[in-house]
């Protein structure tokens, strides 16, 4: 247990200290690291969506994948397995996705947000606490997305190889990509930096098994308080990097790529949250299980993707200026369809 907690911890020392300097390189205020974000900008860049100001192949996803994926080779995790409920995770995965952009922000951008003294994003983390809770309660109410069976090797290789190749297409052929200008897409840090680092994240988080989720829904399903110990290091080590760079700025107003409707802060992150645990893990951690070779991970980040498309094509995704009304009601359809996802889910005893 205590070799774990220090991992978990270094994992969480390691993102902060990560998301601190890539903000300093380039990257937007508060976004160091955000999956949702860096998901919504790659769809962005591939012309999925036609958002000019959020559109960039980000280096650091790639990295994730890639770290995880090289981590796991080395330690004989690479498991390819798949084929637990693809299409209902696909679809979840679009529902977290929502819940992400009206935020404005995955768990990991929550965290961050909080060290940077955004008291939006302690919003957001109470309704990220109540949705993780929901979550539990259908699990333990019998919710599964029945197993997965091992796969094949290329199977388990698609996500990587396709992540690369995306990657390598983007520095070499730029303009088959679009590229914001101006906005969140055109602030990133230098491309090889930002790479570096997500392959040491993505080592660190498969070797840790780092979850935003798995920090609050262990305590609560299983007494198991050792993932906390990560969530607060990343919270601490921002605040710490944040006061040292006097970047801290404690309030609700004039946060980067951030609003103030505390209503939709919360119930975004709630969403995120019961959507998650269904998920049996947040944007990050799927992330990372895609590089070890889950392609029901990889299903579930293509659902990102997706989804992020479908929020900016359709105006569900919020500004600095607030929700939207389209995202007002996407949410209460995703909850209505987390709701039934659960109902259609449920083996009975």
């Amino acid at each position: 247990m205590k070799q774990r907690n220090f991992w978990v911890i270094l994992t969480g020392v390691i993102i902060g200290i990560a998301a601190l300097a890539l903000t300093l390189l380039g990257n937007p205020g508060n976004m160091g690291f955000c999956i949702a974000c860096f998901l919504r900008d790659t769809s962005g860049a591939l012309k999925l969506h036609s958002a000019e100001v959020v559109q960039y192949m980000r280096p650091e996803i790639v990295g994730m994948i890639l770290g995880s994926m090289i981590i796991a080779m080395i330690s004989k995790e690479f498991k390819p397995r798949g084929g637990s409920s693809p299409m209902t995770r696909f679809v979840i995965a679009i529902v977290v996705m929502v819940g992400a952009l009206v935020f404005l922000g995955c768990p990991l951008r929550m965290m961050l947000r909080v060290g940077g003294g955004d008291l939006n994003a302690i919003v957001g983390l109470v309704g990220f606490i109540a949705g993780i809770f929901v979550g539990t309660l259908w699990m333990r109410g019998g919710f599964t997305l029945k197993r997965a069976y091992a796969q094949s090797m290329t199977e388990g290789l698609v996500l990587p190889i396709i992540a690369a190749v995306l990657m390598a297409m983007s520095v070499f052929l730029p303009s088959l990509f679009a590229a914001s200008e101006s906005g969140p897409g055109a602030m990133h840090a230098p491309i090889l930096i930002a790479l570096g680092v997500g392959l040491i994240v993505g080592g660190l988080c498969q070797r840790s098994r780092f979850c935003t989720v798995a920090a609050s829904r262990d305590a609560m399903m299983f007494k198991d308080w050792s993932m906390l110990w990560g969530f607060a290091a990343v919270i601490v080590t921002t605040i710490v990097g944040n006061l040292i760079l006097g970047k801290f700025n404690l309030s609700f107003a004039d946060q980067p790529v951030a609003h103030t409707d505390g209503l939709w802060n919360f119930l975004g992150m709630a969403l995120v949250g019961w959507g998650s645990v269904l998920l049996g893990g947040c944007p990050l951690r799927q992330v990372i299980l895609a590089g070890e070779g889950n392609s029901d991970a990889a299903v579930t980040v293509t659902g990102f993707v997706v989804g992020a498309a479908i929020c900016h094509n359709f105006g569900l995704a919020s500004s600095p200026k607030g929700p939207t009304v389209n995202g007002m009601i996407a949410v209460a359809v995703g909850f209505v369809i987390l709701t039934l996802v659960g109902v259609l889910n449920r083996e009975k005893a």
